[in-house]
């Protein structure tokens, strides 16, 4: 219940920082996937974001419909579509992550020197832990 707190409190900061920017943390999260891994085929977004098939669906049609990004088809496989993002996709992206910088410091205010580190190495390996996939 602890973690489910902190993510609860983590992304109503974060949600609030995105919001002037007319986009939720489930759309900034894609767009995220999508500046680090460049296009990316739907069933990756899926597990690159934790999300579901629907969910990414959803939130790809709000990011297209917004001009955010775009599907494209794949090189030898026509049934599969790449997610890329658009020259709008990548100026919101960095409005939204400057943005977001001086509200993710607040959410590690409480935290002494080195604590916020040592926080974001302890989630990643409880996230990934050795010999997960994801």
């Amino acid at each position: 219940m602890l973690l489910r707190r902190a993510h609860w409190h983590a992304a109503a900061v974060m949600g609030e920082a995105l919001r002037p920017l007319g986009v939720e943390l489930r759309h900034f999260a894609v767009l995220i996937v999508l500046v680090n891994q460049g296009p990316t085929v739907q069933r990756d977004l899926v597990a690159a974001t934790g999300s579901d098939k629907a969910g990414i669906m959803r939130v790809v049609d709000d990011l297209e419909r917004m001009g955010l990004a775009v599907r494209k088809a794949v090189p030898g496989d026509r049934r599969v579509r790449a997610v890329e993002i658009t020259p709008q996709g990548v100026e919101l992206f960095d409005a939204a992550h400057v943005a977001a910088e001086p509200l993710a410091e607040r959410l590690v205010a409480e935290l002494g020197p080195g604590e916020s580190e040592r926080l974001r190495d302890l989630l990643t390996r409880f996230a990934h832990p050795a010999g997960d996939e994801a």
